[in-house]
């Protein structure tokens, strides 16, 4: 087996985690960064940049203002048509790191606090400088000091000023390789074993290469994606989980040119499969229920609490018992339909009477108009001028009876 590389010490422990996976099962090691995935430069090297911007309060709305920007394969630009051939930086900033922003006669318009921004996209790198500008008229007031926070420039009005801007690290100044100075280790340490000598994994480059180490079955159980690169997810997959491969693990991420150095460490603990226990509990009319939870031997684990779930079958008294709740139920709904039926019948019968006496009493109810009927009256006197005899039982009667014929007939014209 390789030893690890002890080559960088400083690398930076970001992580400490504990994995435990079953027997026989496969295990992912988390490892991911997102400053470690690899884009190609193929806008010639324009991933860092230089700007320098002007915070004003001239004109009293306090405004920023960018002044001018270079890009490292580039040329640099200046925003205002004013500040041309006023305003630049060298062109070999980015080969000597100097970004110092030179002011041809300046006035008092220049005034503000200026800002150096270094940004570095590829590496998530930003640094920024500030120098505070101030004009004087006095030749023998110009001078620069330090207020405690930037530096001020107190300068002559119409002179040329340099505003300072170095910065000669190795990220700003150099083109770089990135797939030669990018590499992920794995590493894993045995039980015992310490850090300075454990094994070896795997070196993946950016560029594509891959090297693994130990026999053959440790390659092809232990293993990352093919682009891990690309997705700056390098998480170790170990398959067939056994008992050998417990152990600490390591991910170290060297990001050479970005001044990245950082690892992760992971401690694999490997636990025996779940097993099946049968528990019986005796309960009437209850099948033997089954219960499945991990078993371990050793007294000293703290355990949580176990959940059985019990699955107790229905019987047939059950059965018959809720089929006689619905039968009854049904019973007494058909009941109570034939009762609403017979209510309702005798009711439509009881209103067909009614409405026969009204359509005959309609009937035979009509407004008389008597101007519509003669009445003669001549055969009436005739009748009453005859004699009529009669036998009558006392006296009383006979008495009303000639006092009735006493009286003349009356002639009612009813057309009157």
């Amino acid at each position: 087996s390789v030893p690890a590389d002890a080559s960088n010490p400083d690398s930076v422990v970001v992580s400490v985690l504990n994995i435990t996976a079953t027997l026989g099962s496969q295990a992912v090691l988390p490892c991911k960064s997102y400053r470690m995935v690899w884009t190609q430069d193929r806008l010639n090297d324009r991933q860092r940049v230089v700007h320098w911007d002007l915070y004003s309060n001239y004109y009293g709305d306090n405004k920023m203002e960018r002044l001018c920007d270079m890009y490292s394969a580039g040329d640099q630009r200046v925003y205002s048509s004013y500040n041309q051939g006023r305003i630049f930086m060298p062109q070999n900033a980015f080969t000597d790191g100097n970004f110092s922003l030179v002011i041809k006669d300046v006035a008092e318009s220049d005034e503000g606090t200026y800002s150096c921004n270094l940004h570095h996209h590829y590496c998530h790198l930003y640094e920024t400088v500030k120098i505070q500008l101030a004009i004087t008229k006095k030749a023998e007031d110009a001078k620069q000091y330090w207020d405690g926070e930037k530096p001020v420039i107190l300068a002559l009005e119409g002179s040329t000023v340099m505003l300072p801007c170095v910065n000669r690290n190795h990220i700003w100044t150099e083109r770089h390789s990135e797939e030669e100075q990018q590499v992920v280790h794995w590493d894993r340490q045995p039980p015992g074993v310490p850090h300075d000598r454990a094994d070896r994994l795997i070196d993946l480059y950016a560029s594509g290469e891959r090297r693994s180490y130990g026999p053959l079955f440790i390659r092809q159980k232990m293993n990352i994606t093919d682009t891990a690169f690309a997705l700056g997810d390098f998480s170790l997959r170990i398959s067939e989980l056994e008992s050998a491969d417990e152990g600490t693990y390591s991910c170290h991420l060297h990001h050479h040119y970005c001044g990245l150095h950082e690892r992760r460490i992971y401690q694999v603990f490997v636990t025996e499969p779940v097993r099946e226990k049968v528990v019986n509990l005796t309960t009437h009319n209850i099948a033997p229920a089954i219960a499945c939870f991990p078993l371990s031997s050793d007294p000293s684990v703290v355990r949580g609490h176990n959940v059985i779930n019990v699955i107790i079958p229905e019987s047939r008294v059950h059965f018959f018992q809720q089929l006689g709740y619905i039968l009854a139920t049904l019973l007494l709904f058909i009941v109570l339909l034939i009762i609403v039926v017979l209510v309702t019948r005798k009711r439509r019968q009881r209103g067909k009477c009614d409405n026969t006496i009204f359509h005959c009493y309609s009937f035979f109810r009509k407004d008389v108009n008597l101007k519509e009927f003669t009445v003669d009256t001549t055969d009436l006197t005739q009748y009453k001028s005859e004699d009529i005899r009669l036998d009558y039982k006392n006296n009383i009667l006979k008495e009303k009876a000639e006092q009735a014929r006493s009286f003349p007939a009356k002639n009612i014209d009813l057309d009157k």
